[in-house]
């Protein structure tokens, strides 16, 4: 008896089918370091310390889970999900006690409400026209915490990316996510830089919201 074959979505956008092919593939090995995990270990202790009671987590985005794997450190007893579209990344994130790794496009991807629902470096790279939409990932993946952790510009503004343009976008995230969802208010944020001589991290503002009448 022969077997169907599996049904292949097709990307949504250009930056979508980027990062699910073989540049995604090339960016697996630029994001794992020892010192990548001692910077995220250093930025998420800031972000932790300011949310109580995290008993999950869930990355939209996460690559090879070097965010989760510093999140497991940090809080062990938490579980932990990330969706990633690469298929080799996410074979990768597997392999992390304690992590479930999905791999799906955070666009089509259904989360469950967890306590903490957070991008780091994702946001930047999508279709600006998709931002709503992932935005309502976010609000619906976080019951009481949502954390953008990605490159801050006042106003939209595209940069060119390893030599390609369409690829990289800096905005006000956070101010567009509570503008969208006014539920949630801002607790903290801050800023982690390149150039730091301990925990070097990649020029990142974080903000860290809280959903209103949560606690």
């Amino acid at each position: 008896m022969s077997q169907k074959k599996k049904k292949t979505r097709r990307a949504r956008t250009e930056q979508e089918a980027f990062w699910a092919g073989t540049f995604g593939d090339d960016y697996i090995g630029r994001n794992r370091s020892d010192q990548l995990l001692a910077g995220n270990l250093a930025l998420f202790s800031r972000i932790l310390a300011r949310a109580r009671d995290v008993g999950s987590v869930i990355e939209l985005g996460a690559n090879i889970g070097m965010n989760l794997k510093a999140l497991r450190a940090l809080r062990p007893g938490a579980a932990c999900t990330g969706v990633e579209i690469n298929a080799k990344a996410a074979r990768e994130m597997a392999a992390i006690p304690g992590v479930k790794a999905v791999r799906a496009s955070l666009f089509d991807y259904e989360p469950k409400p967890h306590d903490l629902a957070f991008t780091k470096g994702v946001l930047i790279h999508l279709n600006p026209e998709m931002l709503p939409l992932a935005y309502d990932r976010l609000a619906r993946a976080g019951r009481r915490y949502v954390a953008i952790i990605e490159y801050y510009n006042p106003a939209p503004v595209e940069v060119p990316y390893r030599g390609h343009s369409g690829r990289l976008f800096k905005r006000d995230f956070a101010g567009e996510f509570m503008e969208r969802h006014p539920a949630f208010r801002l607790v903290d944020y801050g800023f982690v830089y390149r150039r730091d001589p301990v925990f070097p991290q990649d020029d990142l503002t974080w903000f860290l919201m809280e959903r209103r009448g949560s606690r």
